[in-house]
């Protein structure tokens, strides 16, 4: 039997999602390690996950989503609960439902979603850190939203990969951005088909120089045409920046909250707490 979860979790205290990539990082210090071992432990078997977005170290999930295979004798409900009782208080199942053989984490999704949440006021946050970036240096939220728009559609967003990134090409349908003030938090929300490595934080480090006053608007479509990652701006701080999760289509049976609303309109980004 194939079983979606969907995984909410608080990245400060993991280095990233990927199980055990490079020398010195344990599985149990990975998301994917520790949720592995969980529902290992649930099914009395080994069990491997395949995810929709493999976020990076200090990067926070609303709702990622993720499948495995397991002949073990549990319900969804045994795996939501049971998993969850195992699990560090950073992480929790939101839900799980049986999908079809033919349902993949990565693969199924049409889109994914991201919001990264700046606190610009002369103070840091003391409340709900973890989940904002800071600046005391006054930002013009128009202006960003404005510039933000040369994003919009399928281009190749090399300016805004880490050199680090695998993927093999850069394009990449940007679907959806904007940049909106709310009190002293500016909030920036993307969605897209799917991101490369850093994209989000690299546009949002751009973005910023452009809030900031030293660059103009039009500088963003100049970076994106260049296709040079010198000319962008520097990588945004992880700490801001949460999955709300991939969308997929109704016929996979999941929940609403990760499903297409309608033919090329997503579902409405998902609430936030706010510290």
């Amino acid at each position: 039997m194939r079983y979606a979860l969907g995984i909410e979790y608080d990245g400060s205290a993991f280095h990233g999602w990927q199980r055990l990539t490079r020398a010195g990082v344990e599985s149990a210090d990975t998301l994917q390690g520790t949720l592995e071992a969980a529902l290992s432990r649930i099914a009395d078997a080994p069990v491997a996950t395949t995810c929709a977005g493999r976020t990076d170290a200090g990067v926070h999930a609303r709702c990622n989503v993720v499948h495995f295979d397991s002949d073990a004798g549990r319900n969804p409900r045994n795996w939501m609960l049971g998993t969850t009782s195992l699990l560090p208080p950073a992480m929790a199942v939101r839900w799980c439902r049986e999908v079809g053989d033919d349902f993949n984490a990565r693969f199924s999704a049409r889109a994914r979603r991201y919001r990264y949440s700046i606190l610009n006021r002369p103070v840091r946050p003391a409340l709900g850190h973890q989940y904002l970036a800071w600046t005391r240096r006054p930002l013009d939220a128009e202006a960003m939203h404005r510039a933000a728009r040369a994003l919009v559609g399928e281009f190749d967003f090399t300016s805004f990969r880490t050199v680090h990134c695998q993927a093999p090409h850069a394009r990449r349908d940007l679907q959806a951005i904007s940049v909106v003030r709310e009190g002293d938090v500016l909030v920036v929300e993307v969605q897209a088909n799917a991101f490369l490595h850093h994209m989000v934080r690299n546009i949002v480090g751009s973005l910023l120089e452009v809030g900031e006053g030293s660059r103009p608007e039009d500088w963003i479509a100049e970076v994106l045409e260049a296709r040079d990652r010198t000319r962008a701006g520097p990588t945004a701080p992880a700490g801001g920046l949460v999955f709300l999760g991939p969308l997929y289509p109704i016929d996979c049976g999941l929940p609403e909250e990760v499903v297409l609303a309608g033919a090329g309109h997503a579902s409405p980004p998902l609430p936030l707490p706010r510290p």
